[in-house]
């Protein structure tokens, strides 16, 4: 017996069968169970998202011998018929091949005639969109005023082409593409029946490849079942769909949250010796920066019985990469799949698209800054005041800040905090936010500081804060902004400038620089 393939063999049949699309199956059975029948349908949607489908079954309802019917029999000539695409009074035109207004008049010809076989004649135009000016003004008479027997389905992936005098004419369907979750629950029935070993991992991999199409994801399953000699293993999925391994993923995002430019362009060296996909590698990038940015609007973890297990991965980067950074690191990932094809190396692209994060990180070194002015420059030194309540914090902080031994929100949870008490080698810090308040961070900055010869235990509580290093640091910033702004001013060159030409310094234009 022939092969059927499974986006063939399951093709649902019935309106229970059809997944994903609740919102359509609900609107046309209660029109079939009340008669409250439209002339004109419109569905619109991706590629393997059902519109033909849904086409053939509401052809199938409006002819059932049973009778007008949500639930067709699927046994009757009628119903047998259209499945085999042989039913007379079901036509389905291609518009993609034909779009001309000879192939819509024939078509419509057809109308003036009553139905040979069923109860109404049903016209079927997919990819409508394609078909001419010419053509669709043809249709329009006929799609405006039909015969009482006669049913037209349009479809298309493009509705922004259909001219609005044919969708005024038309009820409108929006077909979604499914979620990955939907794929993967029909995948495992199918799978199931057809007696296939797989594993999760393996049919979440076919959900994402198949992006919103349930018949790319059977089309991929049929390729992966024969690729793996009748079943399904995720690192048999990966190779035959050319994915990168979620753990060269975890390790680069990890190293730009640490600021580790070395270990980027290693583990971007490694990918390309293993031959893997620069884009497909930005794409899973994206898909795990997006779980890790809700993680941290949200603050929801992954359920321990949650069978991802890149879901507590995911969670622990949340914490480690600062919110801004995560964002920036998202947009970096979408716009640097463009990038890739204008660029003569690939994986030279993929390496300048990851390092451009970097290059937007904060400045290592704070405690410096400089002032420039249009007519000359005025250099200023930050220096710690003389209050002994946070001086001596401020300063170790920017020794381990100079020393890049912290970095990311362990920085921040340094910065952001004050230093109350030392007693018994134990310092105990305050800190008004929670979010920097985690195990992780005040694990990382009390090695930190023991690396510096610190040989102290940190206890770190929350609670208001008066005098943290960035407190320190950017009231000296506005400090030293005044006095330079007086200096410039009283500076011979500028009252000359002011006497002479009436000159003024633009506001905003004075601004401290890295130093």
């Amino acid at each position: 017996m022939t092969y059927l393939v499974l986006a063939r063999k399951y093709r649902p049949k019935t309106f229970s069968q059809l997944v994903g699309q609740s919102h359509v199956v609900q609107a046309l059975t209660n029109a079939l169970r009340s008669q409250r029948l439209h002339h004109a349908y419109l569905f619109t949607g991706t590629r393997g998202v059902g519109k033909t489908t849904v086409s053939r079954i509401l052809a199938k309802s409006l002819n059932c011998e049973t009778g007008i019917t949500d639930q067709p029999c699927g046994v009757c000539s009628a119903c047998v018929d259209i499945d085999a695409g042989r039913f007379v009074d079901y036509t389905e035109l291609d518009a993609a091949s034909n779009r001309g207004v000879d192939e819509i008049q024939q078509l419509l010809e057809q109308a003036a005639y009553k139905p040979v076989q069923g109860r109404f004649k049903v016209f079927m135009i997919d990819e409508v969109h394609m078909l001419s000016n010419t053509a669709f003004n043809a249709m329009l008479k006929t799609l405006e005023e039909p015969p009482e027997y006669l049913k037209f389905v349009l479809a298309t992936t493009d509705p922004h082409k259909v001219p609005v005098t044919v969708l005024s004419r038309c009820l409108q369907f929006n077909l979604r593409p499914m979620a990955p979750e939907t794929i993967v629950e029909h995948l495992t029935q199918v799978l199931a029946d057809e007696h296939v070993a797989n594993d999760v991992q393996s049919l979440r991999l076919l959900a994402r490849a198949a992006k919103g199409s349930m018949r790319d994801a059977l089309s991929l399953t049929d390729q992966a079942i024969a690729f793996g000699n009748g079943t399904l293993a995720e690192a048999v999925v990966r190779d035959m769909l050319g994915s990168v391994d979620r753990s060269h993923v975890f390790t680069l995002i990890e190293a730009l949250a640490q600021g580790d430019g070395a270990l980027v362009v290693q583990t971007c060296e490694s990918l390309r010796h293993l031959g893997l996909s620069a884009s497909s590698l930005l794409e899973e990038m994206s898909m795990v920066l997006q779980r890790m940015a809700v993680h941290q609007a949200t603050g929801q973890t992954a359920a321990s019985d949650d069978p991802d297990p890149d879901m507590q991965r995911t969670a622990d980067l949340a914490k480690v990469m600062p919110t801004d950074e995560t964002q920036l690191l998202y947009s970096i990932c979408l716009h640097g799949r463009a990038d890739l094809g204008l660029a003569p190396d690939e994986y030279a692209a993929l390496t300048m698209v990851l390092l451009r994060l970097l290059a937007f990180k904060p400045a290592a070194e704070t405690e410096k800054k400089t002032l420039k002015s249009a007519p000359e420059t005025v250099t200023v030194a930050l220096t710690p005041s003389d209050s002994p309540l946070g001086e001596q914090w401020l300063s170790v902080v920017q020794d381990l800040v100079k020393a890049q031994l912290i970095q990311a929100m362990t920085r921040e949870l340094a910065m952001q905090s004050q230093l109350m008490a030392q007693a018994d080698g134990v310092w105990h810090l305050q800190i008004e936010s929670a979010t920097l308040n985690n195990a992780s961070n005040r694990e990382r900055l009390q090695l930190a500081l023991q690396s510096l010869g610190h040989a102290v235990s940190l206890q770190v509580q929350q609670g208001p804060v008066q005098d943290s290093p960035a407190q320190r640091i950017t009231s000296l910033q506005q400090q030293r902004m005044a006095q330079a702004q007086s200096d410039i001013l009283n500076h011979p060159s500028m009252q000359h400038l002011i006497k002479e030409y009436d000159a003024k310094i633009v506001p905003g234009t004075l601004r401290l620089l890295d130093h």
